[in-house]
């Protein structure tokens, strides 16, 4: 830093200081602790105790001055030195395998990374057997400089929280020309463009001409008239927009490269906003205008206007007065439970029950306004069709979910046996409906499952909501009404199990004899022989009877057997289904936003193998020319992008199939590549962490598999650094690049400004 530079910092400091420190102008442990923001006391201490030079328990403003400018303007080896004290200690001068193993563990809990105490052992020993060069039984600072050298991101970004927090924030620099204006951006987004344009264009074409028609009524009738056109048609395309079966068809034909068939929902909720504007400017221009003809005497008062049917005013025995209040009301109420704190706040239900009201509103346009039928009679027609359709397909066969694993985070997911004739792509979604949840509630979900698993689809199904709650819930406590008997029924296993377990494990092969249904036993998790056969237990009692419509068996804690009916609706088309058609495809997903990607890259590593071959003489395997026009894919790369360790579980099964799928490597290097991160964890550039990263990328070299989640991808810490990724993937030079994202809104628009940076194609998954 500049003179000048320091002379802002150290004022900065100061005052930070004082805030803390209170009037004697010193910070003790639990300040410094807070402060920090440290979880694990083993660091805060460590910190503090190297801070405060004197030993008197508290550290000064000067003592801070002195750590800092250490810290953040110091060489590389006053850093180090710092670094080196920190795992010292008892001060020796040396750091012994237990000292080494207390830091690793305070590092496992600063990151919220959750290991087993042989892993941890593990870890211990691979770094001290790779520091301790001369087998002396310690490590000295010497050492321990070598090993950290092997690690250059380390060594370039060496520092700690407290020079991290106590300095000045950074001043962003703000684009002086917006985005909207740049050449990338109108480039990128062009068709959408120039269809806000066309519908832009529309709008006041229509407005123009009814306004001119009624010019000898007055200037209120005119606007009054010119927002009921702009509603007619607004109010009829919102609902073309939302046609899915004729959007999906629509994507597999040339029309899909002009129109911006991916942004039908935002442009669904733009029209939205529209209507509502031009609704609230017809009403306010119709009600100054009844208030001024009920000044002039003889006309009809406010009230007869505003109330009544008798001005005769309107389409059906002068309705529309009655009519346009019970419209404004029933679009006031659809907007505000449509806003994204409703839906995606828990109470998804409350905007789906609302948004029925759709059907009262076309009602009540077709008796507000003889017009209104004209502009809908198509529309409405499809819609309709739709409808029936979606109805009929929906009820013909058996549907089944045939098998639930309630996974980490409360993620639900669903086994359903799927009909010989439902056809999809990757990436697809359906709409679900379970009668046992709720009886008339249809909720969509991406299909997970790839098009090439014949049998079975599979949901996974995130509990954010109401409905999603319901279900989590229902499978982990399948007959809650019967939780008296349930817990009945336990205390006698429990009881039998004591009095003759030998007996017990040998009796018969059902559960729950004297009930209506098989249910969960809680507290009883089944055992397995050693020959992994699965050892069933019955009571004993009246004889046993299953439901056709709802049957769960408990295989284990997570893992149910289920034969419950169930409704699907679709499937309907993503953006996803462009990733086909791209040579180099990036998919990002964060969190839950896997689900798509899930289903897209099962199907890709099946195309994969489809065309990889090998020679019989010498086992050499190779892959042949992308020949496939329904895949020109040259290179994946997949980014998974999670808060908690916990979370990899939902789909590390799968991950670690496509692993194995491409075991060896290509000679134009990997097809697949897979990039995992976890948020919660400390980057290499925090002391709190250099030590653990350092074990678990050892670790990782030594046994190829990654020590959190089992796959041989080893997991960075911390958010993705989006400028180098996509350098990377750019200099690859594999082709024109997609992205493909899913996952929450405020991260699709970082992903996106990137992506405009680097003039990728950018597609959001709607999540």
């Amino acid at each position: 830093m500049s003179t000048d530079d320091d002379a802002k910092w150290l004022d900065w400091i100061t005052k930070q200081f004082e805030s803390i420190a209170g009037e004697d102008k010193e910070i003790d442990l639990e300040e410094f602790k807070a402060a920090l923001k440290v979880k694990e006391s083993f660091f805060a201490e460590r910190f503090f105790a190297l801070f405060d030079s004197d030993g008197s328990g508290t550290i000064t403003l000067d003592e801070l001055l002195e750590a800092l400018h250490l810290l953040i303007h110091g060489s590389e080896a006053d850093k180090l030195r710092f670094l080196f004290q920190v795992y010292d200690v008892d001060g020796s001068g040396s750091i012994d395998p237990d000292e080494l193993r207390t830091v690793l563990k305070s590092c496992l809990l600063e990151n919220a990374i959750s290991l087993p105490e042989e892993k941890l052992d593990d870890l211990t020993l691979v770094l001290f057997q790779s520091a301790d060069k001369d087998n002396s039984g310690s490590i000295t600072f010497q050492e321990l400089k070598e090993e950290l050298e092997h690690f250059p991101e380390v060594m370039e970004n060496l520092t700690i929280s407290a020079a991290n927090w106590l300095k000045p924030p950074p001043v962003k620099k703000k684009n002086r020309t917006p985005r909207y204006l740049t050449p990338t951006y109108w480039h990128n987004n062009r068709s959408k463009v120039l269809f806000m344009c066309s519908y832009g264009c529309v709008n006041i074409l229509l407005f123009i001409l009814a306004a001119v028609n009624h010019t000898s009524y007055g200037g209120l009738i005119m606007l009054a008239k010119g927002c009921g056109q702009c509603l007619n048609f607004n109010c009829t395309f919102i609902v073309v927009l939302m046609l899915r079966r004729c959007l999906t068809w629509l994507r597999t034909t040339f029309v899909a490269n002009f129109l911006p068939l991916d942004q039908n929902i935002f442009l669904h909720e733009l029209v939205g906003y529209v209507t509502f504007i031009f609704t609230v400017v017809h009403t306010a221009a119709h009600v100054i205008n009844f208030i001024k003809k009920a000044i002039d005497p003889g006309v009809y008062t406010f009230w007869e206007y505003f109330l009544t049917l008798q001005p005769g005013i309107g389409w059906v025995y002068g309705s529309a007065s009655l009519t346009g209040i019970f419209l404004q009301l029933l679009i006031c109420l659809s907007l505000v439970c449509s806003s994204t704190f409703v839906r995606k706040g828990g109470h998804f239900e409350i905007f789906y029950w609302t948004h029925l009201s759709y059907i009262w509103i076309w009602i009540l346009l077709y008796l507000h306004t003889p017009k209104f039928w004209k502009w809908f009679l198509l529309p409405g027609l499809l819609f309709l069709l739709e409808k029936i359709f979606g109805m009929a397909a929906s009820r013909i066969g058996g549907l089944y979910i045939v098998e639930v694993n309630l996974l980490p985070s409360k993620v639900t997911h669903l086994v359903i046996k799927r009909p010989p004739s439902f056809q999809y792509k990757p990436g697809d979604y359906i709409y679900l409906n379970i009668p046992t949840i709720a009886k008339y509630e249809w909720h969509p979900f991406t299909i997970s499952s790839a098009p090439e698993q014949a049998d079975t689809l599979w949901l996974h199904i995130r509990s954010l909501g109401q409905w999603t709650n319901r279900l989590y819930e229902y499978f982990r406590f399948p007959e809650a009404d019967k939780k008296h008997e349930k817990k009945r029924l336990a205390q006698n296993l429990q009881r039998k199990v004591h009095q003759s377990q030998e007996h017990l494990f040998t009796s018969t092969s059902t559960i729950a004899n004297n009930m209506d249904k098989h249910i969960e036993l809680t507290s009883y998790r089944p055992q397995k022989s050693q020959c992994g056969e699965e050892i069933h237990v019955s009571l004993d009692g009246g004889e046993s009877t299953q439901s056709q419509e709802v049957s769960c068996v408990l295989k284990n804690e997570n893992h149910k057997l289920c034969n419950i009916k169930c409704y699907i609706d679709g499937p309907y088309g993503t953006p996803s289904r462009r990733i086909f058609t791209s040579d180099h495809a990036v998919l990002i997903g964060a969190g839950i936003g896997i689900t798509p990607f899930a289903s897209i890259l099962q199907s890709i590593m099946y195309r994969y193998r489809m065309r990889k071959q090998k020679c019989p003489n010498c086992n050499y395997s190779w892959c042949e020319a992308m020949n496939d026009s329904e895949m020109k894919l040259r290179k994946v790369d997949f980014i998974w992008i999670n808060r908690d360790q916990t979370f990899f579980e939902w789909f590390v099964s799968l991950l670690t199939k496509l692993e194995m799928d491409q075991a060896d490597e290509e000679p134009e290097g990997r097809f697949l590549e897979m990039h995992m991160y976890m948020t919660s964890a400390l980057g290499k550039n925090d002391m709190k962490a250099i030590g653990l990263q350092m074990a678990l990328d050892l670790l990782a070299k030594k046994e190829n598999r990654d020590s959190i989640t089992g796959l041989k991808t080893r997991t960075q810490p911390g958010r993705p650094d989006w400028n180098k990724v996509f350098q990377k993937i750019e200099e690859e030079k594999k082709g024109k690049v997609q992205v493909f994202f899913c996952g929450s809104p405020a991260l699709a628009k970082v992903i996106k400004a990137y992506c405009e940076q680097f003039n990728f194609k950018f597609y959001k998954e709607n999540f």
